[in-house]
């Protein structure tokens, strides 16, 4: 099997998680130590961007 890749680009995980406070952490111990409920908060976001996208 190939390596996994991410779907959101670097960038795009960055700027979500200093909207949605968590980027101390990310910087601090890596994407590895925040919550699943931060994980899942991202993802959200990340949806809501995409629908508004396409109006």
């Amino acid at each position: 099997m190939g390596k996994k890749r991410g779907m959101m680009s670097e960038s795009l995980k960055t700027t979500l998680a200093k909207d949605l406070g968590f980027y101390d952490t990310v910087q601090q111990e890596g994407w590895g130590s925040i919550s699943a409920n931060d994980a899942g908060n991202m993802v959200k976001r990340a949806v809501e961007i995409a629908k508004q996208n396409l109006k």
